[in-house]
């Protein structure tokens, strides 16, 4: 392992001639194919592009202030702390060689090389906006903790200003909300919102009557949560409606300002709706690390950076490289944490097998369906687990247990009870605080740019930051 700007010699983690396992991601790929080897005969290096692992399923619950982003996002490295064969490194690769079986991984201008001998790639997907990456200025995505926490300070902050605006119409504007998106993702968050205005909210202002808030969940397709089948997708709509969301489907945003966005409707019409909060939950883009390896090895890529394995999850001509989770593409599988931690224990299985001499398995990856579920609100949700079909109380609280099953450790699950208590049984929201940082932080990291970053947080010395630094001031 080295270490730039100088590329210096650091010492090695210590393989003691055991194979060396580098996994991309904390993901559930990564994380679930890491615990797996707990007890083979390897060492493993993790890197993660951030310290943390994140049970994406429930961000647009913090989004909405009802649990905390440590409820979601335990440290890596604490889930991995008695695993003595793993080690969790901080870093986004950014480059892959599969002929020198090296990952070089970057963090505040610090390069860092991995030599591996098994490499598991499950680097995830992020947002996609269908090639309008402009829209992410006024409509962020949902899949970080930086995407929950700056969407918590935009929806509960239009809530404020409307309080002490005068104008009717900047009013409306502020207490209207659109979900671009009618996936779960989408649906639990219009959910969520409605349910935030005209239960937690109602009684806390006095110029305003948040029960009057506007939610509209837009989608370019004709149905609601299309993957679930048209029976459970009109039923998701009924009680979507219900709450006083709004669905409009066969509808394509077409432009997005920081007022408002622009509709097309099926017919051709195109027409505009004033919001101030404006969230996207539509599309993802497979982590580019995909393209990098399709280049390398030939194995094809999809629009989506999706990357086609083999059909024991590796790449043609390189047996010790498997991809898993949202990056790999293989019989149409959906991008859904099941097939993330299926995969990434299969991947664990091979390279186990292999590291203790046993013959390979017998058979490919088979993914094992466990059903898909999302909440509309409060004893309300939709489930579809095999032949049957569930709607309404029941597969609320199927919702329930499930997700509590795969929320990692012990005081996580306690305090999301407690937390889900508050919200469910009650009208409060543990989770209001917002800040100035959490809504502008990003879109003022991106104007600054990476140098930026480096100078003030201690990076490498004999590197500059591109552009100089703005503030004139020292590094720290």
């Amino acid at each position: 392992m080295t270490t730039s700007p100088a590329q210096a010699d650091v010492p090695s983690f210590p393989t003691g001639g055991r194979p060396r396992v580098v996994i991309v991601g904390s993901g559930f790929g990564g994380l679930f194919a890491a615990r797996a080897l707990a007890k083979a005969p390897v060492d493993i290096t993790l890197i993660g592009k951030t310290a943390q692992h994140l049970f994406q399923p429930l961000l647009y619950q913090v989004a909405t202030g009802i649990l905390s982003e440590g409820e979601i996002a335990p440290a890596t490295r604490e889930i991995l702390r008695r695993q003595k064969n793993a080690r969790v490194v901080l870093g986004e690769v950014t480059t892959i060689d599969v002929d020198n079986r090296t990952v070089t991984s970057e963090i505040l201008g610090r390069a860092t090389v991995y030599e591996y001998d098994e490499l598991i790639v499950a680097a995830g997907a992020g947002q996609s906006y269908f090639g309008n990456d402009q829209f992410a200025e006024f409509a962020p995505g949902m899949k970080s903790i930086d995407d929950a926490l700056e969407l918590r300070g935009r929806i509960f902050g239009a809530f404020e200003l409307a309080e002490i605006a005068t104008d009717p119409a900047e009013i409306d504007r502020l207490l209207t909300f659109v979900v671009v998106g009618a996936g779960p993702t989408g649906v639990e968050m219009a959910g969520q919102i409605a349910e935030l205005a005209r239960r937690t909210l109602r009684r806390d202002f006095r110029s305003i009557n948040p029960t009057g808030a506007r939610v509209v969940l837009l989608d370019a397709a004709p149905a609601v949560l299309p993957s679930f089948g048209k029976k459970l997708g009109d039923r998701a709509r009924r009680q979507l409606n219900e709450i006083g969301v709004e669905v409009q489907l066969g509808a394509m945003v077409t432009d997005v300002d920081a007022d408002g966005l622009e509709v097309k409707d099926s017919d051709g019409q195109v027409r505009r709706i004033q919001a101030a909060t404006k969230i996207w939950a539509a599309g993802v883009q497979a982590s580019g690390l995909g393209r990098i390896l399709g280049e390398q090895t030939g194995a094809e890529v999809d629009r989506a950076g999706r990357i086609s394995v083999q059909p024991d999850l590796t790449l043609p001509g390189h047996p010790e490289i498997h991809v898993v989770g949202d990056m790999m593409a293989l019989t149409k599988l959906p991008g859904v944490a099941q097939v993330a931690i299926q995969g990434g224990r299969y991947a664990a299985e091979t390279i186990k097998r292999r590291a203790t001499g046993k013959a390979p398995q017998p058979k490919p990856f088979t993914y094992f369906d466990k059903g898909s579920m999302a909440t509309i609100s409060r004893f309300s949700a939709v489930a579809d687990i095999g032949k049957f079909k569930f709607s309404g109380f029941i597969a609320w609280v199927l919702w329930l247990v499930v997700h509590l099953m795969y929320i990692v450790g012990f005081k996580s699950r306690v305090t999301t009870v407690l937390h889900w208590m508050v919200s469910f049984l009650g009208r409060g929201r543990s989770e209001r605080v917002a800040t100035q940082q959490q809504v502008y932080g990003r879109l003022a990291l991106e104007a600054l740019g990476n140098g930026w970053e480096v100078s003030k947080t201690g990076g490498p010395k004999n590197t500059s930051p591109q552009g100089g630094d703005p503030t004139n001031r020292e590094s720290a």
